[in-house]
């Protein structure tokens, strides 16, 4: 259910791009997409992508929903801590990295919206998260996630501006190569694990 709404608003809102017009050239700009199967496994390696993502960031990655965290907190100081640590730092640098990705689909998938707006949908999904968390009690909202999460989405906005200049032509498929690497590491690592605690 809560999996379900996350995903209806990010297919309606960031992928909500199904029109062909779309990827016409407009105004003497390139079409977004090459071709239909860089389209269609642009959105298969997105979707998986942020399965896993709702997966790791609102279950954490538990196959048993007994196990999750009984738990409701709010901090809206940034990084602020009762004890500092290490881990905090880890877990800010993870926090940026995991929507690397999102920030770079939002803008292939919606490249004629401003970078202000884009950053916005990245924003929204993040606060969105920490709400879910917060209402369901499954774990701490924090400002620190927000930050975080929405720095990973505009590094990603900002990464495949960069791709485009540079190789242009490739770019959306090296973006695709490349998430849909770390899905498979991922993916494998997680089936490991459940194999070793089964």
């Amino acid at each position: 259910m809560i999996c379900g709404g996350i995903f209806v608003y990010v297919r309606e809102n960031v992928c909500g791009i199904m029109k062909e017009n779309k990827f016409r050239f407009n105004g003497g700009k390139q079409k977004v997409f090459h071709s239909t199967k860089q389209k269609r496994i642009s959105y298969i390696v997105f979707s998986f992508y942020f399965i896993l993502l709702i997966w790791l960031v609102l279950f954490k990655f538990s196959t048993n929903f007994s196990e999750l965290p009984s738990m409701r907190g709010i901090n809206l100081i940034p990084f602020y801590y009762n004890q500092e640590t290490n881990t905090h730092l880890r877990e800010v640098l993870y926090n940026i990295i995991v929507f690397i990705p999102l920030g770079a689909y939002v803008h292939i998938f919606k490249e004629d919206w401003k970078k202000v707006t884009k950053c916005i949908v990245v924003f929204f999904v993040s606060f969105l998260f920490e709400v879910v968390q917060f209402i369901f009690a499954i774990g701490a909202s924090d400002i620190t996630d927000i930050i975080g999460n929405t720095l990973g989405g505009i590094v990603g906005i900002l990464f495949c501006v960069m791709m485009k200049k540079i190789v242009p032509k490739k770019c959306i498929s090296i973006i695709n190569a490349f998430v849909g690497l770390i899905e498979l590491v991922v993916i494998g690592l997680l089936l490991l694990l459940l194999g070793a605690n089964s």
